[in-house]
Order: structure tokens, then C-alpha cells, then sequence
């Protein structure tokens, strides 16, 4: 009986570490695999329309300006005409009425520092409008 009591004397003390060993195994196994595939990911390319790509150049355009105060001006032939966002639809339904069905094309000359939001939504106003040709005016580099 002896034995058995120097059993109850000696307790089990539990273990409170985590074993690190297999988190680290894993994470280089993913480290190794992501230096693996990284080389092997192509960056996308994306096709971006350049200048003069038009099937056809429009017979007479309808030119919206949006200036550093993202003020709209209206300019067809040589007249210049002030406008407001909602004004938009209405201005240029009457300027394309005047014209031949589908021979006058609505291109948006913006300044460099507008914000891109302002743009957006005048191709919303035109669209709504039922405008088909709508293009961006750009500056070509020298």
C-alpha cells in the first residue's frame, strides 16, 4: 500500500503553453506556396479606347464644357449657352431636333480638375435624355 499513496502524492501538473510547432509548420507551408504562385499571377490589361477609333466622325457635335466650378455650358456651333445639371435634357433635345436623326453627337469637354462625380452625372442626364452618341473631348499629349 505504500506505492499507492506516493501515487496521490504526485500530481499531474497540467501543461498551460500552446505548442507553436504546428501553427508555424503551417504558415510557412503557405509561405512557400504564395512565393510559388506569385510569379505565375498575370496583372490584368484592361482595353482602353483611344482617340480616333470612331467608326464615324459625327456630321455636327454638341459640346458640353464642365469648368473648374463644374459650371455646364452648352456650345453649338459658335454659341455659347450657360446651364444648369437639370437644364441639361431639354437643351440638348432641342438642339438635336434641329438636326438629322443620329448625326449629332454630344461630347463632354471637362476641366483636369473636376471631379469625376460631376461628369458621371451629366452622362446620367444625358442618358436619361435618350442621348446614343455621347463622347469624352481629350488633349492630346505633344
Amino acid at each position: 500500500m505504500p506505492s499507492m499513496s506516493s501515487r496521490d502524492s504526485r500530481r499531474r501538473r497540467s501543461v498551460n503553453e500552446i505548442n507553436m510547432v504546428p501553427f508555424i509548420d503551417v504558415m510557412l507551408v503557405l509561405l512557400i506556396i504564395f512565393m510559388v504562385t506569385a510569379p505565375l499571377i498575370t496583372p490584368s490589361v484592361i482595353d482602353l479606347p483611344s482617340v480616333g477609333r470612331a467608326n464615324r466622325l459625327p456630321d455636327r457635335k454638341i459640346e458640353i464644357v464642365v469648368r473648374k466650378d463644374e459650371s455646364l455650358e452648352l456650345k453649338l456651333d459658335s454659341r455659347t449657352q450657360k446651364l444648369r445639371l437639370r437644364d441639361v435634357r431639354e437643351a440638348v433635345l432641342k438642339a438635336q431636333a434641329a438636326q438629322p436623326a443620329g448625326s449629332t453627337a454630344v461630347v463632354i469637354s471637362a476641366d483636369r480638375s473636376v471631379r469625376y462625380e460631376s461628369v458621371v452625372k451629366l452622362m446620367d442626364a444625358l442618358q436619361k435624355a435618350g442621348v446614343q452618341r455621347v463622347g469624352l473631348s481629350v488633349q492630346l499629349a505633344p
